[in-house]
């Protein structure tokens, strides 16, 4: 019996936890930075088979990191698990997390005799927040030779070509008063018409590549109402982190046009640092797709621009990563709908679990039993 046919042998007896992870995770939807009860239960199923974990790493209360094994080659599974506010796991955070959950648990196994260290990650707030770029700067991810994650999807995709991408968090301040006699008020309302009028005007001005998207979360509270207030949340991305930062200041300056046009004042902020575009490792790539066909999975080629972001890019400029898209069947519905949160709950999204599961567990033995691959991981990171 061969490594991988042992492997897909353990992963028989341990399916119903790994499915029942995901369908904790998916039932109790939890925020960034407040996923305390989803990084718990991954904490403790790790530990519960023997790794050591560490939580609250680098500063991030649900952040963890486990370790099994002490072979030369370092493997990282990187778990995410926070949800979208009102629509829950409509990015399928669930099925992540408990696929690198489940990918460790199958290598512990083979650890020795793999010569590799098995290391898993909790990495917060992957919808805002950052929490793996916080990670990756505190030094979390310094032992690794490759990471690795799936991420669900409308199909399966080898290598996601995905854009960089910033956050700003804008607030007006003004004066309010009865919408009847506003002689004295100041609109905080009409601030945020001005920015969104002129964003709109400074697209015709814009590379192709850059976005500008974002909302209004709130901005009065009644017709007869003057606001005093306002906020909004917004961001800009573009093929590259460089390309982000060429076009952020433009687009700060519309909203710095709000509060001069109304009289505000104005609070810019990022919640968030900035998420690098991405530069997946060919080679780890294709050995994935190559486990995913076995399984019986059919793989797609996207020429389309890139498009979504994620703080796994961050990761991916410093260490050979592989990001693929699991496909779950999903009706025409897709990531970020509410539709799309009830089929990561469901029959697809469960073997989305297992064969994600499986299939990186297959692409860690591939590095670790590949002369060739295994040479390269040790030198370090080289060129995608």
């Amino acid at each position: 019996m061969t490594t991988k046919d042992r492997a897909a042998k353990h992963l028989d007896t341990i399916s119903d936890a790994a499915l029942a992870l995901s369908h904790q995770i998916h039932e109790d939807p939890e925020l960034a930075f407040a996923e305390y009860n989803a990084s718990a239960a991954v904490a403790d199923m790790l530990e519960g088979a023997g790794f050591a974990v560490e939580r609250g790493v680098a500063g991030l209360p649900t952040a963890l990191a486990a370790t099994y094994g002490n072979g030369e080659l370092v493997i990282g599974l990187f778990a995410e698990y926070d949800a979208l506010p009102d629509i829950g796991h409509a990015c399928g955070h669930n099925i992540i997390a408990s696929s690198a959950v489940t990918a460790g648990l199958l290598l512990a196994p083979l650890a020795d005799e793999l010569g590799i260290t098995v290391a898993v990650f909790g990495t917060p707030a992957e919808e805002g927040g950052g929490g793996k770029v916080v990670m990756l700067e505190e030094g979390i991810f310094d032992s690794l030779h490759c990471a690795m994650m799936v991420h669900p999807g409308a199909g399966d995709l080898r290598a996601p070509n995905m854009l960089a991408i910033s956050h700003l968090d804008v607030e007006y301040t003004g004066v309010s008063s009865h919408a009847s006699f506003a002689v004295g008020a100041v609109n905080a309302a009409d601030a945020f018409t001005v920015a969104q009028v002129s964003i709109g005007l400074l697209r015709q001005h814009l590379p192709k590549d850059v976005q500008v998207h974002g909302y209004v979360s709130d901005a009065g509270v009644a017709p007869n109402v003057i606001p005093g207030s306002s906020h909004g949340t917004y961001a800009v991305r573009a093929e590259t982190l460089g390309g982000v930062e060429a076009a952020q200041p433009k687009v700060e300056q519309c909203f710095t046009a709000g509060a001069i046009a109304t009289g505000c004042d104005i609070a810019m902020t990022s919640p968030s640092p900035a998420y690098a575009e991405s530069r997946w490792d060919q080679q780890l790539s294709v050995l994935y797709q190559e486990n995913l066909e076995a399984l019986g999975r059919t793989f797609f080629d996207y020429n389309g621009p890139a498009a979504g972001s994620t703080d796994m890019g961050n990761v991916s400029h410093r260490i050979p990563t592989i990001h693929p898209i699991i496909g779950i069947e999903c009706n025409g519905s897709g990531n970020h709908q509410p539709e799309f949160t009830a089929y990561c709950r469901s029959e697809t999204g469960d073997k989305a679990v297992l064969d994600g599961a499986l299939g990186l567990a297959w692409t860690a033995i591939d590095c670790a039993t590949d002369a060739e691959v295994r040479a390269r991981l040790l030198e370090g990171p080289a060129a995608p």
